[in-house]
């Protein structure tokens, strides 16, 4: 009920009382009056009714305000305390209530906050206790994650039901959707609680487990299955899938009260590896065997059919002889010719690779300055380097640590160079490590006899030269000589990588030193029914969403510039499954607007369309619940683009504005910035749309114990309770 109507029902219902027993009293000393005395008091209560009905109006009057004040100051207040106090209770415990009405409630207010701080502090010793006790869990789960987050192949860990509970990054990118290198984030198909059947084949997966079950029941000792698929991105992944078993049960024989345990699968281990480039490298190679043997088969018969004629005829006409010849030359010289064209066009198949790994160039140089400095006793001051640091190379880090420290060796033996420097630069797709030295100028030939020694290194011996670990690099290294300064240097150019692991940026832009990459609780979980409404709160997934726009009219032609989302699974914010996107509006920003959320026209030059985005941010938010703050707003501006896009977004929708409204109705404020403070939610990055959303997502998942305090436990029972507060609202 509206607590202005509840306030007036309130006032009628005490005036009405106070009128009444006015009346009784009157009555009640009218009828103990005689009849005479009766018969005066009528009278000279006519004679004055407009002043008894002013006198009781004023009365009246007074009476109500008296109400109305008592009212706002002990009811109210009394309310606003409660408030506080399930805000204490369930989301903020270091929330403190506000002094409110008279000095009764002031009292009772201070030593609520006295039993709040007394109780945070036993909590607060309760969880250090805690903490304690579960280190060890903690350090296993780290190295978890450091173990994870190292493997140089994907990893994906599924429950029964197909839902990814635990993945490591290689996995992301292996499975990562097209169009990935576009600025900003894309959607990823790999997340907490996300279906793998998104990714890979239904029936391709039960038919890998059926053979694992299989395996499992004849007892086989490698119960693994293998199989191939195509990513979205058109790559070939290599999967090779392991049971992750659970006991289920026991079987008894009938001889004896013997019990076997039987185990069932409850969920499964996929290691993934990127098979393309290895299966571009075998086609090719079939591609040359077959231009090899077929492209020659012609030339080796017609060389054949004259070598044969010229042996069966050896008296034959000269004409006739020098024709043969002829043939047999062109055959050869045709055959030659096509051998070495395979030979240049094919050179890179040709060569046995040998195992190069990702790696920041930089950690190369600090580990060839350090093996310099032990070995050989060379200075390699840093200060006077100049090293791109973002630089990632592929290299054999033992052999080419090896290289470098080998030129520095055979330059303190021969010219006795005392310091050497390093330079790491990027030329397009090439990395420029430079050894420097200020010394003496070498010859060309210096260079291309140290190649071809076997390198000494400090007393040992190597059985290989710098030219082998140059050609394992696949790189070259050429001796150069910088003419500002006339300093000499030997330059290898190696090949680039990209980096293999997220940046180091995310962890302090989210403030987290892992990325949440396993959630084993989702093993408990089975597939998700449709039927959200009558799921619990807690057991939802959801995807907490923001927009920014040019203006505030999508009717009016207002268009989004910026999408900013995050999810939330298990009750966990997922802070490196976000999205965040720019959008080119094809339109230009209102000043107001620009001002708001720092969004300009410049930087959304060469962005996707709105037309682009919406496919792949409905299928980042597929199969969850949607959560905003005011989400009325963000959903009118997608539902304004159905028509255009044919995306229609159908799943169910919770508003914090609306629900803040049902957990706190006495509050004079429910703007985002105002619901933060008081559930202890720092707010970051206010009016972008990763950041609101972010700040949305922490206040939601406070407001969740709130909302079962009252009373509020299902998807059905929050959606009711928004719309009883604001009915008109549809989504």
């Amino acid at each position: 009920m509206n607590e202005t109507l509840k306030i007036l029902l309130a006032l009628i219902v005490f005036l009405t009382l106070v009128m009444g027993l006015e009346l009784v009293v009157g009555y009640a000393i009218y009828y103990d009056l005689d009849f005479e005395n009766q018969q005066r008091f009528s009278a000279m209560l006519s004679q004055r009714t407009e002043l008894l009905a002013g006198l009781g109006l004023l009365c009246m009057t007074i009476l109500g305000s008296a109400f109305v004040i008592a009212y706002q100051i002990h009811v109210k207040g009394l309310l606003k305390v409660v408030e506080g106090i399930r805000i204490i209770l369930n989301a903020h415990s270091s929330h403190r209530l506000e002094p409110v009405g008279p000095p009764e409630i002031r009292l009772l207010v201070r030593a609520v906050n006295e039993l709040a701080e007394h109780s945070e502090t036993l909590a607060r010793d309760l969880e250090a206790k805690i903490a304690r006790a579960k280190s060890s869990v903690e350090e296993e789960k780290n190295r978890l994650a450091a173990l994870m987050s190292e493997l140089s192949q994907g990893v994906l860990v599924c429950n029964a039901g197909g839902r990814i509970l635990l993945y490591n990054e290689r996995a992301r990118q292996a499975l990562a959707a097209p169009d990935s290198s576009r600025d900003g984030a894309t959607p990823s198909l790999v997340g907490l609680g996300r279906s793998i059947f998104a990714i890979v084949d239904r029936n391709l997966l039960a038919h890998a487990l059926e053979s694992v079950q299989a395996r499992l029941e004849k007892s086989e000792a490698d119960p693994n299955a293998q199989f191939v698929f195509t990513s979205r991105s058109g790559q070939f992944i290599r999967v090779r899938m392991a049971p992750v078993l659970a006991t289920a049960g026991t079987t008894a024989s009938d001889d004896g009260p013997s019990a076997k345990p039987q185990t069932a699968v409850s969920g499964f281990v996929m290691t993934l590896e990127n098979i393309t480039h290895t299966f571009e490298l075998d086609s090719t190679r079939d591609m040359l065997l077959q231009s090899l043997t077929e492209g020659s088969r012609a030339a080796l018969a017609n060389i054949r059919a004259a070598v044969e004629t010229l042996s069966d005829y050896p008296d034959c006409e000269p004409v006739h002889r020098d024709r043969f010849i002829q043939v047999i030359r062109e055959e050869a010289r045709n055959l030659s010719g096509k051998l070495d064209k395979t030979t240049a066009d094919y050179a890179d198949s040709l060569k046995t690779r040998w195992p190069l790994e990702e790696m920041l160039g930089v950690d190369a140089i600090t580990a060839a300055r350090r093996r310099i400095e032990s070995l050989l006793g060379l200075s390699t001051p840093a200060e006077t380097e100049a090293l791109d640091d973002s630089l990632w190379i592929k290299a054999d880090s033992y052999t080419l640590v090896q290289a470098l420290t080998y030129l520095a060796g055979r330059l303190k033996d021969e010219y006795e160079v005392r310091e050497v420097y390093f330079n790491l630069s990027r030329h397009a797709r090439i990395a420029e490590l430079d050894l420097v030295w200020a010394g003496p100028v070498l010859s060309q030939q210096t260079l291309y006899g140290w190649e071809m020694d076997p390198m000494r290194i400090g007393g040992q011996d190597s059985p290989l030269t710098l030219r082998d670990v140059t050609e394992r690099h696949g790189a070259e290294i050429v001796y150069m000589v910088e003419k500002s300064r006339q300093r000499p240097f030997f330059r290898f150019l190696l090949p680039m990588a990209k980096p293999a692991r997220p940046s180091l940026d995310a962890p302090i832009r989210y403030g987290e030193s892992r990325p949440e990459f396993y959630d084993f609780d989702l093993f408990k979980q089975t597939d998700d029914t449709p039927e959200f409404d009558h799921l619990a709160l807690t057991d939802l997934s959801y995807t907490v969403i923001d927009t920014e726009t040019t203006g505030l009219d999508p009717s009016a032609g207002d268009e989004i510039v910026s999408i900013g989302a995050v999810r939330i699974v298990n009750n966990r914010l997922l802070r490196y499954e976000i999205y965040e996107q720019l959008v080119d509006p094809r339109r230009p920003i209102a000043a107001m607007s620009e001002a708001v959320h720092g969004i300009s026209n410049e930087m959304l030059r060469g962005q996707p369309t709105i037309d682009e985005v919406l496919p792949q941010f409905y299928e980042y938010c597929d199969e969850t619940v949607l959560v905003g703050h005011n989400a009325a707003f963000d959903l009118r501006f997608l539902q304004m683009k159905e028509a255009q896009t044919g995306i229609r977004f159908t799943q169910p929708v919770l508003d914090t504005l609306l629900l803040s409204e049902v957990l706190h109705p006495k509050q004079e404020s429910h703007a985002l910035e105002a619901i933060a403070e008081r559930l202890g939610v720092s707010v970051v990055a206010r009016h972008t749309a990763l950041g609101d959303a972010l700040v949305t997502g922490e206040v939601f998942l406070r407001m969740i114990p709130l909302l079962a305090a009252h009373g509020i436990h299902t998807l059905g029972d929050a959606r009711t309770a928004a719309e009883k507060i604001y009915a008109k609202v549809k989504y």
